[in-house]
């Protein structure tokens, strides 16, 4: 930044090394200062709103993706992001408009359609989810999340050998992608192998100890097996994570106004 102070694309590149490394205030700071050097940053917009969603703050994230969509109405990778941001406000709707949207203007776009499946997920269109998960595996052969969220369906719909062969995919691309482990996990625990399912919940903790639904997991998994202090001690760090998640929610809302 030292060598050109007046470059929107410095100050729009260490935003985004900011938001990789999750410090999402000073990414705010430098993608803010990018757009007051050139206010018609598409990427500028689009990478701030990315942080203010990850943030929890979906209003301020549609406000800047519904700016980088006024000046590049050809941005696909901006309706996808709005799209993410209308879901986390539990706009199921209007987010798969958008990531309807997105495809159109890039079939390829892997990310868009496991998105889509997940929101058709939500709203029990089981069908047309799995057709954007198979979509989004079919164009990215190594994108581990689609598997793990074909999988969960698979896993929703009571087919765990299905689901679980794509948990198995997933985690061979990913090794440290937690929720599958935690998503095998469950499956395990349903098909009453409880060696493989008590060895894949402990991993997805290890990997991720911030994981509630993981602590929720285990927590079934416990219960199953009777033994009742384990279980009600993992209850209880799910609740505890889910509240302190909520207090942070809260607290950058309040501090918006």
């Amino acid at each position: 930044i030292t060598i050109d102070p007046g470059s929107a694309v410095s100050f729009f590149g260490r935003g985004a090394v900011y938001f990789a490394k999750k410090e999402n205030d000073h990414a705010i700071d430098d993608l803010t200062k990018s757009l007051a050097l050139d206010p018609n940053f598409v990427l500028a917009y689009n990478g701030r709103g990315n942080v203010y969603a990850a943030k929890g703050d979906t209003e301020h994230a549609i406000a800047d993706f519904d700016q980088a969509i006024r000046l590049n109405p050809e941005a696909a990778y901006a309706f996808n992001g709005r799209g993410v941001a209308y879901q986390a406000k539990g706009d199921v709707d209007r987010a798969i408009a958008d990531f309807g949207q997105a495809i159109s203007l890039n079939p390829d776009y892997a990310i868009a359609h496991s998105n889509r499946g997940g929101a058709y997920q939500i709203k029990g269109d089981n069908d047309r989810a799995i057709a954007d998960y198979d979509a989004a595996i079919r164009i990215d052969p190594n994108y581990a999340r689609a598997y793990d969220s074909r999988g969960s369906l698979y896993g929703n719909k009571g087919d765990q050998d299905r689901a679980i062969a794509d948990y198995d995919q997933a985690i061979r691309l990913d090794p440290g992608l937690a929720h599958a482990y935690s998503n095998r996990g469950s499956a395990y625990t349903d098909k009453m192998d409880y060696d493989h399912a008590m060895a894949d919940l402990d991993q997805a903790i290890r990997l991720d100890p911030g994981s509630a639904q993981s602590y929720y997991n285990r927590g079934v998994f416990y219960s199953i097996k009777k033994d009742y202090d384990r279980a009600i001690a993992d209850y209880d760090q799910a609740i505890r994570l889910l509240r302190s998640e909520e207090r942070r929610v809260g607290k950058e809302c309040r501090s918006r106004w």
